[in-house]
């Protein structure tokens, strides 16, 4: 039997919606190019299903005639029957939740399918933003200053002078995400924080700056880089509104309008991130421009649209990328095997002459 690409999407996440879309994407673009392609949509209940899923319009209400999937060694199965279907790499399109945050790639693993998207270390690191903000410092690479508050924990004043930005930290695509302009409306944007995480990020707040970022993948075994682009905002904050429902004006601009001084530095520290965490995948490195100074922001492990807009123009240049990923991700090494000691048969355990 033919072992199929496996793209998980969707999830017990606040980005739930935006991860059918990613996953739909690709699925289509796969199938494009003739893949055996098994799509599985996880949902915030974090059961898995397939079916006939052919459009994001697909999942406005469930269906009755999508069939549940559970792992299985090797791949997939439905339970009803024991049908196994066989897998020979997942590509992971879950954006926050269980999904990016490690749980899911270490599924993958234990089960013993190849994964084209982060593993699980990484995953689980950079999906907390105060996890990444100390990784990114001790690389070196330049940060906003930041303290982390606690749910339950009395906390009053930051260590910096306002206004300040608060964030969950743990989610992403800009959800509840508040800048806070004195004690009264930090309070208020720690509420928010806590109803949604159960910790948050509080960094200085920085008007005048450029939202930048850089993607990075393996492919061939040499790592790639992205042009560096630029995303627009006219409110205080980057919104989930203007990521991902467009609006007015220009979103972004590929490759920024930065000088290339610039540019080397968002690239360099991206590929520093990628190379020193031997990362796999696709991920995408999200920086503050401050004047002429570079602040690295955050790291997304599943970033969206898997960034294939910023390796190519097209769709079939899209559909290349993904090949590409698929391709790198069979690669994946087998885990070395492991030790028996022994110990369990000793006479310290089997009562055969051992002292007590």
């Amino acid at each position: 039997m033919t072992k199929k690409i496996a793209v998980f999407f969707g999830g017990n996440s606040n980005e739930h919606e935006i991860s059918v879309i990613t996953g739909m994407l690709c699925t289509n673009l796969l199938r494009g190019a003739d893949r055996d392609v098994l799509p599985v949509y996880l949902t915030r209940e974090n059961k898995m299903y397939t079916g006939e899923m052919r459009a994001v319009t697909d999942f406005g209400t469930f269906s009755k005639k999508w069939k549940e999937l559970r792992f299985c060694d090797g791949g997939l199965e439905i339970p009803k029957g024991h049908k196994k279907i066989p897998v020979g790499v997942a590509l992971n399109c879950c954006h926050g939740g269980y999904g990016e945050d490690g749980t899911l790639s270490a599924l993958i693993k234990w089960y013993g399918i190849a994964c084209a998207s982060a593993d699980t270390a990484l995953s689980s690191v950079f999906m907390d933003k105060s996890l990444s903000k100390a990784m990114a410092r001790g690389l070196g690479l330049p940060v906003l200053d930041g303290v982390t508050v606690y749910e339950g924990e009395k906390f009053t004043a930051p260590p910096f002078p306002f206004p300040v930005i608060v964030k969950p930290a743990r989610l992403g695509s800009s959800i509840g995400i508040k800048v806070a302009r004195d004690g009264e409306e930090l309070q208020q944007a720690l509420s928010l924080a806590f109803s949604l995480d159960r910790s948050a990020l509080i960094e200085p707040y920085v008007r005048e700056k450029r939202d930048l970022n850089c993607a990075a993948c393996r492919i061939d075994g040499e790592i790639r880089l992205s042009p560096v682009e630029e995303v627009f905002s006219r409110d205080d904050i980057l919104s989930f509104r203007e990521k991902y429902e467009g609006g007015e004006g220009k979103r972004s601009q590929i490759p920024a309008d930065i000088p290339q001084k610039i540019a080397d530095i968002v690239q360099n520290c991206t590929k520093l991130l990628y190379e020193s965490f031997r990362a796999k995948g696709v991920v995408r490195a999200d920086f503050l421009l401050v004047g002429n100074n570079v602040y690295f922001n955050e790291l997304n492990t599943v970033p969206g649209s898997l960034s294939c807009y910023l390796f190519g123009k097209t769709l079939t240049d899209s559909k290349n990328f993904l090949l590409s990923l698929i391709e790198e991700g069979l690669k994946t090494q087998s885990p070395k095997p492991t030790l028996t000691t022994g110990i369990l048969q000793s006479p310290v355990f089997t009562g055969k002459g051992g002292k007590r």
